[in-house]
């Protein structure tokens, strides 16, 4: 019994923290654009290393 006297007052503030740190993230624009970083990934190509590649192959 004497457990929950620590662990509720615990709880509390371990849910004010994430409450917190999910506002900032909103704030900060984290859910903003949720699939441009995923499809960028797929059609960004770094143009140094393709004109790289095609050096090595001539």
């Amino acid at each position: 019994m004497e457990s929950l006297i620590i662990l509720i007052p615990l709880a509390l503030i371990l849910i004010a923290v994430a409450i917190k740190l999910f506002f900032w993230a909103v704030d900060d624009g984290q859910f903003d654009d949720l699939e441009g970083p995923a499809h960028s990934i797929l059609f960004d190509e770094p143009q140094q290393i393709a004109k790289a590649n095609a050096h090595d192959h001539k």
